[in-house]
């Protein structure tokens, strides 16, 4: 804290941009911790005063321990919507943040804007023995994962379900279970909502404006999936063997539960 209070300083910033900082959690220690943009200051200069380097936060939080990976989706979350939210829609006057960005408050009328979330639900979709994945043409080569989508206003999570899953591969939903959920900073904040769902038949209809690709995978092909890390190097003959998203994803979380299942059903 030194040090930072110390860079601020010397960057002629430090009053400013304290008071711009957020609070997002407390240390086992039981000290308050907070997160602050450092994004307008000279990134060469700051590089060399921390003895680092600034790198993409999605590439980032591959890295980050378990424990951290929380703090960094909250930092990055609750930033971005104060950068945001500068002014009441309302009114049109600015608006003030609260001492540990809880809030922000209409200097005209008084009116309270809290930070939100956008739920989202990502499914993993399964017939019989095997499970499908999709990806988009934004994804890295190889990546494969489960199918999402935002709710509408009005529906339910069981409705939203069959309607990503009917529109993005058009199958019908038989079965729908909850498992976790996951906050999810990227792009925005979204709050992710996991479930396993059951379709009654496998014949795909993918939707090329919604997906790039969807397939069905047995268990010993997931199992291969899951054994890369991040990108995995190129083939022989130029491609990239199918990878899902790493631990730190609720979509990792899903495709381990119906390995498992999977699994314990070999056992029966």
């Amino acid at each position: 804290m030194q040090e930072l209070h110390k860079i601020l300083i010397e960057h002629e910033r430090n009053e400013q941009m304290m008071e711009e900082s957020v609070l997002i959690g407390c240390s086992d220690s039981c000290s308050a911790e907070f997160a602050i943009d450092l994004g307008s200051l000279e990134r060469s200069r700051l590089e060399t005063e921390l003895g680092g380097k600034f790198t993409d936060l999605r590439k980032a939080s591959l890295q980050l321990r378990v424990k951290d990976t929380p703090l960094m989706s909250q930092a990055q979350a609750l930033l971005r919507w104060h950068e945001s939210h500068q002014y009441c829609s309302k009114t049109g006057k600015p608006t003030q943040k609260n001492l540990s960005g809880s809030k922000r408050v209409c200097q005209g009328n008084g009116l309270i804007y809290y930070p939100q979330m956008s739920p989202v639900i990502i499914t993993l979709v399964s017939h019989r023995k095997r499970c499908l994945l999709a990806r988009q043409d934004s994804f890295p080569a190889g990546m494969y994962t489960a199918l999402s989508g935002f709710c509408d206003i009005g529906e339910t999570l069981e409705e939203t379900v069959r309607r990503e899953v009917a529109e993005e591969v058009g199958l019908e939903v038989e079965s729908i279970r909850y498992s976790a959920s996951q906050h999810w900073p990227f792009p925005n904040s979204s709050l992710m909502l996991a479930c396993h769902a059951t379709v009654l038949q496998e014949e795909l209809c993918i939707n090329t404006a919604e997906i790039e690709s969807a397939k069905w995978f047995s268990l010993e092909e997931v199992e291969e999936a899951l054994k890369w890390q991040k990108v995995p190097p190129k083939q022989e003959d130029g491609t990239v063997p199918v990878w899902v998203p790493p631990k730190l994803a609720i979509a990792n979380h899903l495709i381990q539960e119906w390995v498992q299942e999977q699994r314990s059903h070999l056992k029966d």
